[in-house]
């Protein structure tokens, strides 16, 4: 069992715990070549959420499929799966917002150094003084958010993040590989409990683009797939179509698209109005690239509202009526399901030249 270290009183300037100095961050060096890939410590399989464009809602999806993967992973897994939720937006961390884990202090740290072999005979290392993810609804969750420190008005929710290059890519670092996604811990409950198991699944979100922190996940870690999330304006899908050629360059798959936005459904008749314009163009980029859609999110008066609560639309009661926003979510973390089992047996099929 893991015994817990004390706040991060000794936390650095940024948030961040100190290194110790026997592991310092992996940095790229000049003609050493590409780093190798690697599994995140504990954790079976990860997603990455994107966009290439920001205000897409792509943080909303991000912890709705987080949620939804767990809610319908018994007809997949036969139990309910533990899925984590990372936020590597560091600039505009909303992880704590949707998840309704705003100023509960700083993580607590381990004390332990462990070693684990996955089920691809490959060795991962957590660290002492790995972060402990804090826990809502069930799903662990870890954000730049939890680690700023807070302006005199006791929040961090005003705290900027203002760094360069290195510094990012040292944070990403230590949000990938220096947390320990066996435990969580929620304001109420032990934080330690024994029995926790690896992740089945991790949803990252994204911060929007195709800049450091996109190319940095790519580069550094075993990702299974990505979601593309965008809104039916062409000005979204010309940023999507450029996220998507990203992941294909440094061969993340494609898992499939999400339209969020897709409509408005009026509360009060049930009419649906196109308001940010036709999906015409969406079905067009979807079919064009081959990729699966695996939702048609509509924008309801009552997400919007849950979002700032705290409350995902997925854990809202008795919304889930054909063609609800809830139906609608649920239904794209069956697909999402669908899609890693495929992605699985693609990964272990034989290949051609193997006889």
């Amino acid at each position: 069992m893991h015994t817990l270290a004390p706040k991060l009183a000794n936390s650095s300037l940024q948030g961040l715990p100190r290194n110790d100095a026997k592991y310092p961050p992996i940095m790229p060096r000049r003609g050493s070549g590409p780093q190798p890939k690697r599994p995140i410590p504990h954790v079976k399989r990860v997603i990455a959420v994107a966009s290439g464009k920001g205000g897409v809602g792509k943080s909303t999806i991000a912890a709705n499929l987080a949620l939804g993967l767990a809610a319908t992973s018994n007809d997949v897994l036969g139990r309910r799966a533990r899925v984590g939720l990372l936020d590597l937006d560091l600039f505009g961390p909303s992880v704590p917002k949707l998840m309704h884990l705003e100023d509960l202090g700083e993580p607590e740290l381990t004390k332990r150094t462990s070693l684990l072999v996955d089920n691809y005979h490959r060795l991962t290392f957590t660290a002492e003084n790995a972060l402990l993810p804090l826990t809502n609804y069930s799903i662990p969750c870890m954000s730049m958010g939890f680690l700023l420190p807070p302006q005199s008005s006791g929040s961090n929710a005003d705290t900027p993040v203002v760094w360069r290059g290195l510094m990012v890519m040292k944070a990403v670092q230590q949000l990938l590989f220096d947390v320990d996604w066996r435990a969580g811990m929620t304001p109420d409950s032990d934080p330690m409990a024994p029995g926790h198991e690896s992740l089945d699944v991790l949803v990252i979100d994204m911060p929007p683009g195709t800049g450091d922190v996109a190319l940095s996940l790519s580069q550094l870690v075993l990702v299974d797939g990505a979601v593309i999330v965008s809104t039916p304006q062409e000005v979204a899908l010309v940023d999507a179509r450029k996220g998507i050629t990203m992941f294909q360059k440094v061969q993340v798959p494609i898992l499939g698209l999400v339209l969020n936005m897709a409509h408005f459904l009026a509360p009060d008749t049930g009419k649906t109005y196109p308001i940010f314009g036709s999906a015409q163009s969406f079905e067009a980029l979807a079919h064009r690239l081959n990729v699966p859609v695996l939702g048609r999110i509509p924008l309801e008066m009552h997400m919007c509202y849950g979002s700032d609560q705290g409350v995902p639309e997925v854990l809202r009661p008795h919304s889930d009526a054909p063609g609800s926003a809830q139906a609608s979510l649920l239904s794209m973390a069956r697909r999402t399901w669908a899609q890693l089992a495929k992605a699985d047996n693609a990964k272990h099929a034989p290949s051609s030249s193997s006889s």
